[in-house]
């Protein structure tokens, strides 16, 4: 194309997250001089960002150009691309509501960002603002691609679909390349020599072939060596990524069901009903299941990021280096034509056969000049398909809350939920929810305060 792309970033006051994204897409030469126009409701931490960005183009000596804004709609005119990072109601107050409030009815969680009440809390206060950035694009640049990074990523991508068709939009996540990375560490293979092929929905996709590449060009299933590693007590090793959460869920799921799941286990451990217990400690203990860990990751991160963003001040220049995300290899697909093949987030469509036309899938995506293109899986080993249906009954009554504005399925979806129902009784579930948009207040739809 002839014109540099104008990318609008809403949520551009998570500096650190933005500093990761706008470093990959000004490193590649065809996006060098894009036009970013940042937008965030925090004008300090929309001035932090500004600057960072600035410098990011100082360092790399590219074109680009930055603009900030307070308005969304005027950030989003014109844009060729929109990416999208926010979270609705922040640490506080929500998430520690999210946390707190279960924990009265004995109901202990490890994230709460994606399924369980949290997830459910999540999606019910973040959709109305994603549904609001769709009314926007329609108006000032209908043909732009959404790229959200925001969880829960199902809910959110489905409850777009279902009431905004037109929009073209990708639900992004690392867990796929981020697990793989992590299982080459634990199998001291370099991940160059592993190939994989993953499906499923966010945070529950599960590596349907996991190879290694042989000397006369062949491949061999890793999966035999994994399970082996378990059975021995090798793996999984410590973890690269934070040293609470010890990784045996996952590996004690792959024990049961002979794939691998793509997201972390202290976020398994509570999308299903076999790990936090009442009364059973010893499992805790067992699979190093972290509760509360996301509270306590929000407050590192916020400690982390202050640090950061204070050294990106002083700083006249900033280290750029490749992250793992897929934003700029798609923006730079769609803007060249050069094809890639990312893991993106979209309505099913029939992609897996044996789920719900649709749910939000998650499956590898061809994409080039024509979009974000999901290739066709077919159906699922059923013993999959039903653990991840459990989910999928969750995020459809939650959307069916949103898109009806029926408080009724607020319920229907805590009392479907696989650990909510493992430990809770109806009475309880119902004073839960009732407690939950009580607390939550004017962060939660209109339609559900009255």
């Amino acid at each position: 194309m002839s014109h540099a792309p104008r990318i609008a970033f809403i949520g551009a006051g998570s500096t650190v997250f933005m500093k990761n994204i706008v470093g990959d897409i000004l490193m590649r030469p065809a996006l060098a001089n894009a036009t970013l126009a940042l937008m965030d409701i925090d004008p300090q931490r929309l001035a932090e960002s500004e600057l960072v960005a600035r410098k990011i183009i100082r360092t790399l000596g590219v074109g680009a150009q930055v603009e900030t804004h307070a308005e969304q709609r005027r950030a989003l005119d014109k844009a060729d691309f929109v990416i999208v990072a926010f979270q609705i109601g922040g640490y506080e107050p929500c998430t520690v509501t999210d946390f707190e409030v279960p924990k009265r009815f004995g109901l202990r969680q490890t994230i709460a960002d994606t399924l369980g009440v949290g997830g459910i809390m999540r999606g019910l206060r973040t959709v109305p603002h994603l549904w609001k950035i769709c009314e926007d694009m329609l108006a000032v640049c209908p043909n732009a691609i959404m790229l959200q990074y925001v969880n829960p990523m199902a809910i959110n991508t489905w409850a777009i679909a279902e009431k905004y068709p037109a929009i073209r939009q990708v639900g992004l996540c690392h867990s796929v390349q981020g697990t793989a990375y992590e299982l080459a560490r634990d199998l001291e293979i370099p991940l160059s020599e592993i190939r994989y092929r993953a499906a499923g929905i966010n945070h529950m996709a599960f590596y349907l072939q996991f190879e290694q590449r042989q000397k006369d060009g062949s491949y061999r299933s890793l999966y035999p060596d994994l399970l082996r590693g378990y059975e021995e007590g090798r793996f999984p090793k410590p973890s690269h990524w934070n040293p609470r959460c010890p990784n045996k869920v996952r590996y004690e799921m792959l024990k049961r069901l002979g794939y691998f799941v793509t997201e972390s286990s202290e976020h398994f451990a509570e999308y299903t009903p076999y790990f936090i217990k009442e009364g059973r400690d010893d499992l805790i203990a067992r699979f190093g299941i972290p509760l509360d860990e996301y509270p306590k990751r929000c407050i590192e991160q916020v400690a982390r990021w202050s640090r950061e963003a204070e050294q990106f001040r002083a700083a006249e220049t900033i280290e750029v280096k490749a992250s793992h995300e897929y934003a700029s290899s798609i923006l730079h697909s769609v803007w060249t034509g050069e094809p890639s093949v990312i893991y993106g987030n979209l309505r099913n469509n029939g992609a897996i056969t044996s789920l719900p036309a649709a749910c939000a899938a998650e499956v590898p995506c061809l994409v080039d000049h024509n979009g974000i293109q999901p290739t066709l899986i077919g159906a699922l080993p059923p013993q999959l398909t039903a653990l991840i249906r459990t989910n999928v009954n969750v995020q459809e009554l939650t959307v069916a809350a949103l898109m009806e504005e029926n408080r009724a399925h607020v319920y229907h979806a805590a009392m479907m939920d696989p650990h909510t129902a493992a430990e809770l009784d109806l009475d309880q579930i119902w004073q839960l929810v009732d407690d939950l948009i009580a607390a939550h207040g004017e962060w939660l739809p209109e339609w559900l305060r009255r």
